[in-house]
């Protein structure tokens, strides 16, 4: 009889290296699709700020006396606010706190956030809360009937 020779390697040798690479390849893109947006959430991507100097915040009697409006700067928000004595100011809508977006409130009469009760004068100038200090100042202009805000150079 005729001895067989164990040392030989299968047949399916070859499938299974296949087969582990694809179970390799598979866990390690499950891996890779778990940490992508952990790293993107914890690194975002830097967004270049706007050049703009500039926008068309409202049109003439859209904002009612001793009202606000808050609106797009570039990428940030603004707020214009129709005071009692019919003029227009404008600010950088963001808290110098914690960065939330301030609104203007008519029963106070003043620019209040939110977020931890901070309170800002018409001049812009915290007054009460953690803010520690004033909010940026835009320029505003009347070109026909639209109310332009232009950062102060």
């Amino acid at each position: 009889m005729e001895e067989l020779d164990n040392t030989q390697e299968p047949a399916n040798v070859p499938r299974r290296k296949v087969v582990n690479l694809i179970l390799g390849g598979g866990l390690l893109t499950t891996v890779g699709s778990i940490l992508a947006p952990i790293v993107n959430f914890v690194i975002p991507p830097k967004v270049q700020e706007s050049t703009q100097t500039s926008v068309v915040a409202a049109k003439v009697g859209e904002v009612p006396l001793n009202g606000g409006k808050v609106f797009r700067f570039g990428t940030k928000p603004g707020i214009l606010v129709h005071t009692q004595s019919d003029e227009y100011i404008a600010y950088s809508a963001i808290c110098p706190h914690l960065e939330c977006t301030v609104q203007y409130r008519a029963d106070f009469k003043h620019i209040w956030c939110a977020c931890h009760n901070g309170h800002f004068d018409l001049t812009g100038k915290n007054i009460v809360g953690p803010p520690p200090r004033p909010l940026e100042a835009f320029k505003v202009d009347l070109r026909g009937e639209d109310i332009v805000v232009s950062r102060i150079s």
